[in-house]
């Protein structure tokens, strides 16, 4: 009986080969298809738009900004000039933070395609993941867990600009408000010192009445005001990026560990990535 176990184990495997050799198009990419994971393929897609959005519009958004303030709140260059360096620092930033984000995409991507054929071949107890990988899934977790923590941050230090430059846009549109009834408009003012963005002994450092009209129909402006709300959305867009990709790592990793203990499902899990 013992010499006919490897003859029946040969055998089995070779029926096995030939009906994956049987197989259609159709079956193929049907499990094609099923290794795919599909939240991190979302995520990714959704990260990279985000990123693309708040790095590219950011940029011409501070450009900009710098422009308006030169040519109307601080007309002399020593009372900007560290505004300047930190604008130029956050585009720096703003470089870095793209390269970063396209890069560790395309890692959380190749792990989740390694997670999820991982979890499915430990369904079917195909083979066994190394503690290795299981670190590594686990570290992946931890960065981006980090990673959605800073990106709050930035979303929430992006929508400054929002709120400023809406307040400037508002102030404009009630002047020129056919309802309104304003005597005196140069009494109507924007000062940007108190916003802390120039000390407060720039010149002319705030804009009045018509002159603050006229601030609010430049292009520097109007582009400028659209852009951050866009930067801000794809700083949003980020965000829910790296929670989805914390959840779905999160998930193959409970899955993964509870496998290795040697436990074993009875029911067929419906995986989602």
């Amino acid at each position: 009986m013992d010499g006919t176990k490897p003859v029946m184990e040969s055998t089995t495997e070779e029926n096995q080969e030939e009906r994956e050799e049987s197989k259609g198009c159709f079956e193929c990419c049907i499990k094609c298809l099923g290794g795919v994971p599909y939240a991190s393929l979302v995520a990714t897609i959704l990260c990279f738009s985000g990123v693309a959005l708040f790095c590219g519009c950011g940029h011409v958004a501070l450009t900009g900004t710098l422009t308006m303030l030169e040519n109307h709140f601080s007309q002399i260059t020593t009372d900007h000039a560290t505004l300047t360096i930190v604008i130029q620092t956050m585009q720096y930033v703003i470089y870095g933070i793209a390269s970063f984000f396209f890069v560790y995409g395309i890692i959380l991507l190749a792990e989740g395609f390694y997670t999820t054929s991982a979890v499915k071949k430990e369904l079917q107890s195909q083979f066994k993941t190394t503690v290795c990988g299981r670190c590594i899934t686990a570290t992946f977790v931890f960065l981006t867990y980090i990673l959605g923590l800073a990106f709050l941050g930035i979303f929430g230090f992006s929508a400054i600009p929002v709120f400023l430059f809406y307040n400037m846009w508002t102030t404009c549109a009630a002047m020129k408000s056919p309802m309104a009834n304003i005597t005196d408009p140069d009494t109507i003012c924007v000062d940007v010192r108190q916003y802390g963005i120039i000390p407060w002994n720039a010149t002319p450092g705030k804009a009045c009445g018509s002159t603050l009209g006229d601030i609010c129909s430049t292009s520097e402006f109007y582009l400028s005001f659209h852009l951050y709300i866009v930067a801000c959305a794809g700083a949003g867009a980020t965000l829910i990026a790296l929670l989805i990709y914390m959840m779905a790592t999160t998930y193959n990793y409970a899955v993964l560990k509870f496998m290795s203990h040697g436990n074993r499902c009875s029911t067929k899990f419906s995986e989602p990535y």
